[in-house]
């Protein structure tokens, strides 16, 4: 079962989350105390497979992931996280070799530490990076591509591929506001409560109100042949869609 998000109470929730993903414990011990004391939240993933597990749940800020962990690795864990979007990647590995930094830069790595390091160093480059994703946004936060589907976000403008032709999709803000949150982390399920944080800030709406706008969104999809978009999730809320 994935932990929770954890920190000493000096930390801020509102603080960025490093999700450590390292099968060494004494290490991501040592990394989340220094990230601890610079203000940052942490989480720990033992292997691979909670790593991909907790990055769906807690959607970090930034992942520190180990190349070499047992079960799924950390190579094959970058690549699943780009599938899914953007988080800022640094790897942590032993391996010194050029062939290993190309690789991790070719899945889309953000930063390389080779093992041993100094921890704040570690600590230097995870500011560095969510700096530099902070300063540039983050490409989701202009444009959104999963799927068949497309949001421009400074252009408001949705579209949706059906067969050969794509489809421009009519609708109104809040829905807007809703897929595009969805689409950020395809397979994240989000609560209504989430989503009417997000998307009807401004109003005193009650969760329900969440499923009337998902309604009207997907009956707009199913007129174009969109069928399954989004998901409801029995008991918890609602996720993209299948196969994001």
């Amino acid at each position: 079962m994935p932990a929770s998000a954890s920190g000493p109470s000096s930390v801020p929730a509102s603080a960025a989350l490093v999700l450590i993903a390292e099968d060494e414990r004494e290490i991501a011990e040592i990394l989340a105390a220094y990230l601890a004391r610079s203000g940052l939240r942490t989480a720990h993933a033992a292997d691979g497979r909670e790593a991909l597990a907790m990055h769906l749940a807690l959607d970090p800020d930034l992942v520190l992931l180990d190349v070499q962990m047992p079960g799924v690795d950390g190579w094959k864990v970058l690549a699943e996280l780009r599938h899914r979007g953007h988080t800022p990647v640094i790897m942590l590995t032993a391996l010194d070799h050029d062939i290993d930094k190309l690789m991790g830069l070719r899945l889309g790595a953000d930063d390389y530490v080779v093992k041993p390091f100094n921890p704040a160093e570690v600590v230097a480059r995870v500011q560095a990076v969510l700096r530099r994703i902070q300063a540039s946004g983050a490409p989701e936060a202009r444009a959104l591509r999963v799927g068949a589907f497309h949001l421009d976000l400074d252009q408001h403008d949705a579209s949706v591929r059906v067969g050969e032709r794509r489809h421009t999709l009519d609708l109104t803000l809040t829905e807007f506001k809703i897929l595009s949150r969805l689409m950020r982390a395809p397979r994240r399920v989000f609560s209504r409560a989430e989503l009417l944080s997000a998307c009807l800030p401004e109003g005193d709406s009650q969760e329900r109100t969440v499923d009337s706008h998902i309604s009207k969104l997907r009956k707009k999809l199913e007129a174009l042949g969109v069928q399954g978009t989004p998901v409801s999730v029995r008991g918890v809320g609602y996720r993209f869609g299948h196969g994001a």
